[in-house]
């Protein structure tokens, strides 16, 4: 299987129905794969932490095997807009730098 961020995000965005994701490849050497993942979904609404990282999981079950290392992010579209306003204020209006 060919893992690529954005073979990721394309399968995240699809299956999750988000309104954003972004996927970074931390990979160092090409020995294991290696991933960073922001994803911002209403279907988090009222899940706690735990439960948003299992969707994320279910959602990547056959990829999960393949990977090495996985962090993730998940934020409601309400969160999401509070942390690039805050972001925002704090560096003078300048949107947030990719994650």
């Amino acid at each position: 299987m060919e893992l690529s961020a954005e073979y990721l995000r394309e399968k995240l965005l699809r299956e999750l129905e988000a309104e954003h994701v972004e996927v970074e490849d931390t990979t160092l050497s090409r020995c294991a794969a290696s991933f960073r993942v922001l994803v911002v979904s209403s279907k988090f609404q009222g899940k706690p932490l735990l439960q948003r990282h299992r969707l994320v999981n279910s959602c990547l079950t056959e990829e999960m095997q393949h990977i090495h290392a996985f962090e993730q992010k998940t934020l409601t579209p309400e969160q999401w807009d509070k942390e690039r306003q805050k972001w925002g204020a704090e560096q003078g209006g300048r949107p947030p730098p990719p994650h």
